[in-house]
């Protein structure tokens, strides 16, 4: 059944589910990948989408921004409609200058000072993983594909704009040992451990702090399409 956030009916999205954090890049996905989309779900414009991707089911779906959103959208996903994997193509900002801005990245591992998991179930850890058989299968097909893709641990931040009196950024990249900075990956690989599911979660470098480069907010609708193709190709292997 319908819940408060998602309106779609039981059966409506794959098993497979792309969570783009910007509604519009998952309405962009769903008009340029995938064969006969149909909107499943508009509820507070978070659009979802299901449709096929060559002959495969697959469905596309914004998260929001942070770790409540994602944490709302995906554990109703997994637990209410049966979804068996979320696969998060995000944007992210880099803390190295091996990672330049348009790399692809996948997530190895997810730092967060958050307390959604120890408010969820009382999970205290701060590094959560993604799950090592997907990830495995998304490396194997960008080799297949010949894309350029980097496993890069990520900083999952509840908070956007800190104030540098409280830690320099190097003091920050030295204490969580990330490669990269975004705003959900640890919640979904939280709810997906907590519930017996899947997550990944890949990435595109939209921003640089070593090198104060930036894509706009209109590229990060439509240009990412390097790590939109992957996604796809590795979603009809899970």
């Amino acid at each position: 059944m319908p819940t408060p956030h998602i309106s779609a009916p039981q059966g409506a999205f794959a098993k497979t589910v792309l969570m783009a954090g910007d509604p519009l890049r998952a309405k962009f996905v769903a008009e340029n990948y995938l064969k006969d989309a149909q909107l499943v779900t508009a509820v507070r414009n978070m659009y979802g989408y299901t449709g096929t991707y060559k002959g495969h089911p697959v469905s596309v779906m914004g998260s929001g921004m942070g770790m409540p959103s994602i944490g709302i959208y995906s554990y109703e996903l997994f637990d209410v409609y049966g979804v068996e994997n979320i696969l998060r193509i995000g944007s992210a900002g880099s803390y190295r200058e091996n990672l330049h801005v348009m790399d692809v990245v996948l997530v190895s591992q997810a730092y967060s000072d958050s307390t959604y998991a120890r408010m969820a179930n009382g999970c205290i850890d701060k590094i959560l993983m993604p799950d090592e058989q997907l990830n495995s299968i998304i490396m194997q097909t960008a080799i297949d594909n010949n894309v350029p893709c980097k496993l890069a641990a990520v900083h999952s931040t509840d908070v956007f704009y800190v104030d540098p009196r409280m830690e320099t950024f190097l003091q920050l990249r030295e204490r969580t040992k990330a490669d990269c900075v975004e705003m959900e990956s640890f919640a979904l690989f939280h709810n997906a451990n907590m519930l017996g599911r899947r997550a990944a979660c890949l990435l595109t470098i939209s921003d640089s702090f070593c090198e104060k480069n930036e894509i706009s907010s209109a590229e990060r609708e439509t240009s990412l399409t390097t790590m939109i193709s992957l996604a796809l190709e590795s979603a009809i292997r899970f």
